[in-house]
């Protein structure tokens, strides 16, 4: 997905931002006293990720079609968080 020069410095920072998250959101599940505080750093990363796919975008490291289809995907699961972190009292 990532041009070679681009696939070791902010591609590989994309794919660790997703799988913190990933581990974030595995926490949560079997978190019973922390779980808001997990979901809270989970969302946190989310953020970071949208941030992170559109820098890579403007400069060019993905093409618009990847860039909205990894949007559009973030911006659910950051829903799904969102309305976790809600339930959670």
């Amino acid at each position: 997905m990532f041009p070679k020069h681009e696939k070791y410095t902010l591609g590989q920072k994309i794919e660790n931002t997703i799988l913190e998250t990933l581990e974030l959101v595995l926490s949560a599940n079997y978190a019973s006293i922390y779980k808001k505080a997990i979901l809270r750093k989970a969302n946190n990363k989310i953020d970071l990720l949208k941030y992170l796919v559109r820098i890579a975008h403007e400069t060019n490291s993905i093409k618009i079609k990847g860039y909205l289809s990894l949007e559009e995907v973030i911006i659910n699961i950051g829903r799904m968080i969102g309305g976790w972190q809600r339930s959670v009292k």
